[in-house]
């Protein structure tokens, strides 16, 4: 089934937003979830940055200083094919149908949910690129980004979707210690305020159904420090 895996070439994005706060936020979940990042905080300067880095799609705020979203995704539609996916505090059907005129692929109305904007993402990349997808590998254990889909073995596991955020981070760092305090930001963000345990009872929960028919233990705990995933 798995025979002949080829990884293909990681999606490249671009965030095109003059919210410093929004575009860091956008670069590191997309940079979590496995995408390389670009970034710009003005209209004239993303699109320059998008001819030049060939992105394999766009994240473009409407209201942008110097030149506005509409007129960015104006001129890139006019050089490029790339998808772009406009996002706006604005919520009248007016905005979004000029966006949609512009030539914008897809509308994402500000305040978003982060796992609706990367379901939208992976929508725009299937559409656009099919055949994608990122299969990534460690001993017998099989993820896939895109789809969500986790194998050990010929075995298809379900995880929730906290419990694939965390595989998915430590699979992409195979081997290396990643810090009890940077897995709790990645995964469940710098401002999280529930129990003090989560981490480790996700851990326990991925140890269970990756271990579920005897296989050999791949997420290790290095005490005092976190965890590593490691054969």
């Amino acid at each position: 089934m798995f025979k002949g895996v080829v990884l293909l070439e990681t999606n490249k994005i671009a965030v095109i937003d003059d919210d410093p706060k929004i575009r860091d936020m956008l670069r590191r979940s997309l940079a979590y979830a496995g995408y390389r990042v670009v970034t710009a905080e003005d209209g004239i300067k993303g699109w320059e940055m998008t001819l030049k880095e060939k992105p394999h799609l766009v994240i473009l705020d409407v209201m942008l200083p110097g030149m506005d979203g509409f007129d960015t995704c104006q001129h890139l539609k006019k050089e490029t094919d790339i998808p772009i996916l406009m996002l706006t505090a604005k919520d009248e059907i007016r905005d979004r149908v000029r966006g949609l005129d512009c030539g914008a692929d897809d509308y994402l109305v500000k305040p978003f949910a982060l796992d609706e904007l990367l379901a939208r993402v992976r929508a725009l990349l299937r559409r656009y690129r099919p055949g994608s997808e990122v299969l990534l590998e460690f001993v017998d254990l099989k993820v896939n980004p895109d789809t969500y889909q986790v194998w050990r073995g010929e075995r298809e596991i379900e995880l929730t979707a906290k419990e694939f955020d965390l595989l998915h981070l430590l699979i992409r760092h195979p081997r290396q210690v990643l810090t009890r305090e940077k897995l709790m930001d990645r995964v469940w963000g710098y401002d999280y305020e529930g129990e003090s345990n989560v981490l480790e009872v996700y851990i326990g929960y991925l140890r269970n159904k990756l271990e579920e028919n005897g296989e050999k233990r791949i997420i290790h705990t290095v005490r005092g420090v976190g965890y590593v995933m490691r054969e």
